[in-house]
């Protein structure tokens, strides 16, 4: 069940297709070190206008690439950030689909992965960096939010980001 903030009405969960069509459609043509600094730099202002308590980071091959904490992040986030990118290495998939691909089995990720869940968390917020012609190469993570506007809050930078508005990197870089 998505968590929501207080005084809040709950957001509808993107079914498993949507999701599957997002991680399909959110594909860079290249990902260079500055295109990380970039994505990332694009996810801090989004936050900062919003005043949203995250931390953000962006790995390639096993290196951090990226890394931010807002005012309002804690440790934990971080914990978090390393739980959710385990969850993407393992599965080549957004965290916040393979959560709902269990859900959609009627049942967990915690229940029926079999993995550690200290070390694994298959919730919204950490969703694959994947170049054209190489396939899943990293990931992008936001850890801070209700697990839907994590993983709401890296798309929409993505889009943006692979859209043309911030890098010359997108889709067609």
């Amino acid at each position: 069940m998505p968590r929501t903030m207080p005084g809040s009405t709950p957001e509808p969960a993107p079914s498993v297709e949507e999701l599957e069509a997002q991680q399909r459609r959110l594909v860079f043509g290249r990902f260079t070190h500055d295109d990380a600094w970039r994505l990332g730099s694009l996810l801090v202002r989004l936050a900062r206008e919003r005043e949203l308590p995250v931390a953000i980071d962006i790995h390639r091959a096993g290196q951090q690439l990226f890394h931010a904490a807002l005012p309002g992040s804690t440790p934990d986030n971080d914990a978090w950030i390393i739980r959710k990118r385990r969850v993407v290495e393992r599965y080549g998939a957004p965290s916040y689909l393979v959560g709902a691909r269990f859900r959609a089995k009627g049942t967990t990720f915690e229940e029926s992965s079999r993995l550690d869940a200290d070390a694994y968390a298959a919730h919204g917020g950490s969703f694959p960096v994947t170049v054209e012609g190489a396939g899943v190469i990293g990931s992008v993570t936001v850890s801070g939010l209700p697990q839907l506007q994590d993983h709401r809050l890296v798309v929409e930078a993505l889009e943006l980001f692979l859209g043309g508005a911030e890098s010359p990197g997108g889709a067609e870089g």
